[in-house]
C-alpha cells in the first residue's frame, strides 16, 4: 500500500529492484507498424500487487459531481481484481480466540524459508464506521512463548471494540527485526486486505509492540505514518535516524519505558524521542501529540494495559494541510508515497542522504520544499549512534507527484503550487478517473483515491 505503491513481488525482482516506469496503455516500445496492447485494468492492478511501479494513463475526464461516483467504481474493481489474485488470504473474519490462527509464507526472494503464523479476530461489536485494527508485535524471547503471550494481552487490553493481527515473528538471529523487508511484506499485505474486507475503519489503524516488538513498532510508525492513527511502542527507544520525528506529525504517539530500563539504552534513547517530539510539538502545537514517559523505577518490564486505550481514542486525518516526510529506507527500501505524495524519482542519489518533503496547503494555495538532508552523528555509546545534528539543502532534481482530492483544495477554482520557492504550476487541475486508478494502486487505501494530480520536475522549475 501505499504508499504501499512498491509492493514486493511474489516471483523475485519485483520487490527489490526498482522498476521503469511503464505506461499501461497507448505508451511503450512499439513494433514497427504494430500497435502496442492495452493492459486491462484487473491486470494493471495485479501488476501493481506484484510490485510492478507501472503507470495508468487510459485518460478518462470526469466532472466534480461524477468524482464520488468514479472513485466507488474504481474500488469495487481494485476489490474484483484483488479477489482474483492468487495468494493467502486472511483467516475467516471471527473472534479473537487462541484456538484461531492462520499462516502467511512470506515470498523467498525477501527471506527463504520464512513463515508468518498469526492470530486474527475480533473482539466486541462491530461499530458502523468498522473495527479499529490493531498490529501487535512481540519481544525477542523464545517465540512460541511471546506469540501466546500477544493473544492473551491481546484479549485483556481495554480496547474492544477492536480487531487484532498478532503474528509470530517468522524466525531468529542475530540482527533479524520485525522492520526487515519481509516483514514489510507482511504489514502491507496485512493493510491491503484488512481495507479490502469492508470491517476495518481505514483511519483507526494503530501499530504497537513490547521491546524488540517496541523497536520495531517505532520504526514502522515513522515510515507508515500515513496510515496510522497511532502508534504506542512499549519498552524500547531507537537512535532517531532509524525512526525520523518529522514523519509522525499528524500521527499521535506513544512510548512508555522504565527510567531504570538501561540495556541498549533504552531510557536514554526514549528521553531523546520525548526531547524531539516535545521540540516539534512546541514550534508546531497540536501537530505532534504524544505521550512518552519514563516510568520512576520501572526497569524493562512495565504496566502494559495503558497503551492501547489510550491509542483508541484518536482517528487518522488522511488529510492534513500540512506534510512533512524524510524517506528514509529501512533495510534497504523507500517508501514510494506518503499521504498525498508520490514519488517518481528521488531527488536523493543514495544512502547516504535523505530527500525530505514539506507541504502546506493554505486554500488553494500549495507550498512544497524539498531537500536533502544528511545526518552528522554528535554522540556514540558502545558502538551505538545516539545523537544526530541535520543539515538541509534544497534538492536539485527529482520527480514527483501531489494528488489531490476536494478534501485538501477546492478543485472548482484555480490552484497554484510553488515548489522550493518557483511556481510549478497555476490553473485548474483536470479531472481524471485515471489519477483515481493511479492513487489507488498507490495506496490501497479507500479514503485516498485521488481525482486530480499535479507531477513535479524539480530540475525543469
Amino acid at each position: 500500500m501505499k504508499g504501499l505503491d512498491t509492493f514486493f513481488c511474489k516471483s523475485a525482482m519485483a520487490s527489490l529492484m526498482a522498476m521503469s516506469l511503464i505506461c499501461c496503455s497507448s505508451s511503450g516500445n512499439k513494433e514497427k507498424g504494430r500497435e502496442p496492447e492495452k493492459t486491462d485494468i484487473n491486470t494493471f492492478f495485479h501488476n501493481r500487487i506484484n510490485g510492478m511501479k507501472v503507470e495508468w494513463d487510459e485518460s478518462e475526464p470526469i466532472t466534480l459531481d461524477k468524482v464520488a461516483e468514479s472513485q466507488q467504481k474504481v474500488w469495487e474493481q481494485w476489490k474484483d481484481a484483488n479477489a482474483s489474485y492468487n495468494e493467502e488470504k486472511l483467516l475467516d473474519f471471527g473472534v479473537l480466540d487462541a484456538g484461531r490462527s492462520s499462516k502467511w509464507t512470506l515470498p523467498a526472494s525477501l527471506e527463504p524459508n520464512a513463515v508468518m503464523p498469526y492470530y486474527y479476530g475480533y473482539k466486541g461489536e462491530k461499530p458502523a464506521d468498522g473495527y479499529p485494527l490493531f498490529l501487535y508485535t512481540h519481544g525477542s524471547g523464545d517465540k512460541d512463548n511471546e506469540w501466546r503471550n500477544g493473544i492473551i494481552f491481546a484479549n485483556r487490553f481495554d480496547d474492544a471494540p477492536s480487531v487484532y493481527f498478532i503474528p509470530q515473528i517468522p524466525n531468529t538471529g542475530q540482527y533479524y527485526r520485525w522492520w526487515q523487508r519481509s516483514k514489510q511484506f507482511a504489514w502491507e499485505k496485512m493493510l491491503r486486505l484488512n481495507f479490502l474486507s469492508g470491517n476495518i475503519d481505514p483511519n483507526r489503524v494503530y501499530f504497537f509492540g513490547i521491546s524488540e516488538g517496541g523497536y520495531g513498532s517505532q520504526r514502522l510508525a515513522s515510515f507508515y505514518a500515513d496510515y496510522l492513527a497511532a502508534a504506542g511502542p512499549m519498552a524500547g527507544g531507537e537512535p532517531l535516524k532509524n525512526a525520523p520525528v518529522e514523519n509522525c506529525r499528524n500521527t499521535n504517539f506513544s512510548l512508555r519505558t522504565g527510567t531504570e530500563d538501561t540495556g541498549f539504552f533504552r531510557n536514554t534513547l526514549t528521553q531523546y524521542t520525548k526531547d524531539e517530539f516535545d521540540r516539534l510539538e512546541s514550534l508546531n502545537p497540536g501537530s505532534f501529540n504524544h505521550w512518552i514517559e519514563l516510568i520512576p523505577g520501572a526497569g524493562h518490564h512495565i504496566d502494559y494495559d495503558q497503551t492501547t486505550p489510550w491509542m483508541k481514542q484518536f482517528k487518522r486525518n488522511p488529510y492534513p494541510k500540512t506534510v512533512t516526510w524524510e524517506n528514509f529506507e529501512m533495510d534497504g527500501r523507500y517508501r514510494d508515497a506518503f499521504y498525498n505524495l508520490y514519488v517518481k524519482e528521488r531527488s536523493n542519489g543514495d544512502p547516504t542522504s535523505r530527500t525530505y518533503y514539506q507541504m502546506t496547503i493554505n486554500g488553494n494555495n500549495i507550498d512544497v520544499k524539498v531537500d536533502i538532508v544528511k545526518y552528522t552523528t554528535t554522540e556514540v555509546r558502545n558502538g551505538i549512534e545516539m545523537k544526530f545534528e541535520k543539515s538541509y539543502e534544497p534538492a536539485t532534481k527529482g520527480k514527483f507527484v501531489v494528488f489531490l482530492c476536494n478534501e485538501l483544495v477546492d478543485l472548482s477554482k484555480e490552484v497554484t503550487l510553488t515548489v522550493n520557492g518557483k511556481q510549478a504550476f497555476k490553473g485548474m487541475v483536470d479531472l481524471d478517473t485515471k489519477n483515481i486508478v493511479n492513487s489507488c494502486g498507490i495506496f490501497y487505501d479507500p479514503q485516498r483515491l485521488y481525482p486530480a494530480a499535479i507531477e513535479v520536475d524539480i530540475a525543469k522549475l
